[in-house]
């Protein structure tokens, strides 16, 4: 019998099969446990259940033909009692519909009869490492924080803390700026409740969400018959937010006519609504956000000098994601709690690996964007841990058109089709796989912290052409840790 591949437990991986052919049984009983894994076989469902829910086991094995229990009913009670236990159908007569359906109810994986013993051990593996990543998952802790709270301790966001401590009692227009996804809303709306007007409305419009044939009529409303379609009187939400506070979101997006009856209010605390004469008063402060050059924009003459001084009597520059790494081991988890009720997990978590992999990663859609990954990689990882594969896997299926980040894919396809363009790369196809292929191992073995199993495991290949590449790339001279050293090389 092999030692145990798995040193990180402290016993041998208990694998439950539940299979009712005698002959298949027996052989799958063999190979197991020649890999070291420690197995209980049966082969009625009902008494695999019983088995599963008086002792523990890493992974549990289970035909879809039984008799006692049909297989998705014992991935059902067997997942109600043990959530964590990765379950693997296997079956001959596997549908579409059985497959998604096992898959719903539990199942970590589902595999077709026949199938490859090394499919299977690969499989087992996978499922044992599930159970070594539950010991090791960070604890989420404490209570999750309502959707409008603010997430991050680093020093970034600090100063900006202290920049809205200054500014939230004082009488003045703030202009918050940063790029997309770095949550200026979130910013505004800490601004409000901390001022004195915290008591009335918070009202927000998104300029570059409306067009702007509607824009003024949804910031100063309109009379019955002002223009086609207007039935009756709206009243705009600057007289909605009367007394308390309005955020005028992406102001940089705002067009030449409202930007004018904007700078109007502003200066004379009064507006009219569209089709209108009456001048009607209001107290208002407003918070505009941005992540357009506003002064890029005045020289190009797309955004009035004049506007941009009344509405930038303090600003507040809000740091990008990648400007404040350290705050994602907070909003990592923050973002796991928020989104596992809805998504029905009862105990979300993620391993210090992948913890590192969204840290390592430039977010160039910031915030929202690892929200975004992180809700996708806890759909994908269900009642399990967050790994790095979900987070990899998720990132590998991000597209964004019109980036400019040096990491791009499209980028680096463009720079290279650029060069054989010019004659300077004779070997356009082999240069390109290249570069991709050495970004691939440098970030594997830095998220997998230099263990080359590990990220050799994630890949799915050997830890030989593991060696192999980080040698050809010059990314790793020492040997893998979880291989013994040659005494005489110390």
């Amino acid at each position: 019998m092999k030692p145990n591949p798995h040193p990180t437990l402290s016993r041998s991986p208990r694998i439950l099969l539940i299979e009712d052919d005698p002959g298949l049984s027996t052989a799958l009983e063999g190979v197991l446990s020649a890999e070291g894994l420690t197995v209980v076989a049966t082969r009625r469902g009902d008494e695999g259940c019983t088995l599963a829910e008086t002792k523990p086991f890493d992974v549990v094995l289970t035909d879809l033909r039984l008799p006692g229990m049909g297989g998705l009913e014992v991935v059902r009670r067997i997942h109600a009692s043990a959530p964590t236990v990765p379950i693997i159908l296997m079956t001959a007569h596997g549908t579409t519909d059985t497959a998604i359906e096992a898959i719903k109810i539990g199942a970590f994986d589902f595999l077709l009869k026949p199938f490859e013993m090394d499919e299977l051990l690969a499989l087992v593996e996978r499922g044992v490492d599930q159970g070594r990543h539950a010991a090791e998952a960070l604890e989420l802790g404490g209570t999750p924080t309502s959707p409008g709270t603010i997430v991050g301790r680093s020093r970034a966001m600090q100063a900006v803390y202290k920049e809205i401590g200054r500014v939230a009692t004082k009488p003045v227009t703030v202009l918050i700026r940063g790029e997309t996804g770095t949550g200026k809303e979130l910013i505004a709306r800490a601004i409000f409740q901390h001022s004195d007007r915290s008591k009335k409305a918070f009202v927000a419009v998104n300029c570059a969400a409306i067009p702007e044939t509607l824009l003024e009529s949804e910031l100063f409303g309109h009379e019955r018959g002002a223009f086609t379609g207007a039935v009756e009187r709206r009243i705009g939400r600057f007289e909605q937010a009367d007394g308390g506070t309005l955020f005028l979101d992406e102001i940089g997006e705002m067009g030449a006519s409202t930007q004018a009856k904007l700078l109007r209010v502003l200066q004379e605390r009064c507006i009219q609504r569209l089709g209108g004469r009456d001048t009607i008063p209001i107290d208002v402060r407003v918070i505009a956000a941005t992540h357009v050059d506003l002064e890029d924009a005045i020289v190009a003459k797309r955004f009035r000098e004049d506007l941009f001084y009344r509405i930038n009597q303090f600003t507040i520059n809000l740091p990008a994601l990648r400007e404040r790494p350290e705050d994602i081991i907070t909003l990592a988890p923050h973002f796991l709690r928020k989104h596992a009720e809805s998504l029905g997990i009862p105990s979300p978590s993620a391993t210090p690996e992948a913890v590192a992999a969204l840290s390592h990663y430039s977010w160039p859609g910031n915030i929202r964007e690892l929200e975004n990954v992180v809700r996708q990689a806890l759909l994908l990882a269900g009642n399990h841990p967050v790994t790095p594969v979900h987070v990899l896997q998720v990132l590998a299926g991000v597209h964004r058109p019109g980036t400019a980040a040096p990491e791009s894919f499209s980028q680096m396809v463009g720079e290279v089709i650029a060069g054989a363009q010019r004659g300077e790369i004779v070997d356009a196809y082999d240069v390109l796989l290249r570069r991709l292929e050495r970004e691939l191992f440098s970030q594997v073995i830095q998220v997998a912290g230099d263990n080359q199993a590990k990220a050799a495991r994630w890949l799915g290949i050997s830890r030989v052409t593991m060696r192999e590449k980080l040698r050809q790339y010059g990314l790793k001279e020492t040997p893998d840790a979880n291989e013994p050293r040659d005494p005489a090389a110390t």
